[in-house]
């Protein structure tokens, strides 16, 4: 890469309305503080003053405006750094914290030493759009799962129940078992439960077509029994280049499915997973996890790794492994995508061996 001569330092601190801004020169003097309106065409007749984009770096944080506005600068030449939020905590943790103030350490921060970012890449606006269709399937599931427990609830409550059943069948079968004084509550539930079912399936459909027309990659990491279109599909939109990985084991930190650490001297705390990363990618390896370890999983080198960790005991334990498995899953589901090999669900025993064995009970 061919080595830039920065002479300007823009710190970007970004809002829904208006941008604030701090110019820094080469010797780190604050030229100029301006606020420019949160409009494409605004922005760059600001930027459009800079003769030379290539001597301007442009430091801001992740949020809602970041993909669209890097994009932006980066076709128009300028060096984009995009710090990650969850990093800065000069900036989420001042006890001075005002808009001009996150511009100028931005600012700083980008002058001084980029990698104190801990800049991040957005993903294409291809990949955001297709991405979109998951989230927005993702927010209609939780819903109808709110307004299920939310109909259950109200029934419980007049000491009866209505009947155990998979949540695409729930609005069919229960409205049989509604009480009549709660048919006027309960009915028009089931109707938004009905229609939102119907939704989604339409997103199912949606889904598999980008799989299949837009994105074959996912065929290799579908391979795994209790991998589907919607988890193959986010994987592979989140992750987007699978090469930005040296080590396939480097994904776990990613997604956030290891362990943060807390160590000082002869102190090593025990903590939970650091939660960084994708939450909706997290939470879907996570729900595979809990497939693979459940009655219907498949039994597999995962399955049986799941289940030593479960056997130490207890519902945490139960939760530990469904995680431990979503990390490994996440792992092998990388090595699959990079290598294009054919998925064997006991690698670690030769072909043969693996038939003898008993499944785990």
């Amino acid at each position: 890469m061919e080595e830039r001569s920065i002479k300007r330092t823009v710190g970007m601190d970004l809002g829904d309305k208006n941008h604030v801004l701090c110019i820094l020169d080469e010797a780190g003097e604050v030229l100029d503080r301006p606020v420019v309106g949160n409009s494409a065409g605004k922005i760059l007749v600001f930027f459009d003053q800079f003769e030379d984009p290539s001597s301007v770096r442009v430091a801001m944080e992740t949020g809602t405006h970041s993909p669209w506005i890097s994009r932006l600068l980066l076709e128009r030449g300028f060096e984009v750094l995009v710090g990650n939020a969850r990093k800065l905590r000069a900036i989420w943790q001042s006890d001075l914290k005002d808009d001009y103030r996150d511009a100028e350490i931005l600012a700083r921060i980008g002058r001084f030493d980029p990698q104190l970012l801990y800049p991040i890449i957005h993903r294409g606006a291809e990949a955001q759009a297709d991405l979109a269709v998951i989230r927005a399937r993702d927010v209609l599931v939780r819903s109808r799962t709110s307004l299920i427990s939310c109909a259950r609830g109200l029934v419980k409550s007049f000491g009866q129940r209505l009947p155990a059943c998979s949540a695409p069948a729930f609005a069919t079968k229960a409205r049989d078992h509604v009480p009549e004084e709660l048919a006027p509550a309960i009915n028009p539930l089931l109707d938004q439960i009905a229609s939102l079912t119907a939704t989604i399936r339409e997103y199912d459909r949606c889904i598999e077509g980008l799989c299949e027309h837009c994105h074959p990659e996912t065929a290799a990491v579908r391979q795994i029994q209790g991998v589907g279109a919607v988890t193959a599909l986010a994987f592979v939109l989140t992750i987007e280049d699978p090469s930005r990985f040296k080590k396939c084991r480097s994904i776990g930190p990613f997604l956030g499915l290891t362990p943060r650490r807390d160590q000082s001297g002869t102190t090593d705390k025990q903590l939970p997973i650091s939660k960084a990363g994708d939450t909706c990618l997290r939470r879907l390896l996570v729900q595979a996890g809990h497939y693979i370890l459940g009655p219907f999983g498949p039994d597999c080198d995962l399955r049986r790794f799941g289940l030593r960790i479960a056997s130490r005991g207890g519902k945490a334990g139960k939760k530990r492994a469904a995680t431990a498995v979503a990390r490994k899953l996440a792992v092998l589901m990388l090595q699959l995508w990079k290598s294009s090999e054919k998925y064997e669900p006991f690698h670690r025993r030769p072909a043969n061996e693996a038939k003898s064995v008993k499944p785990a009970a």
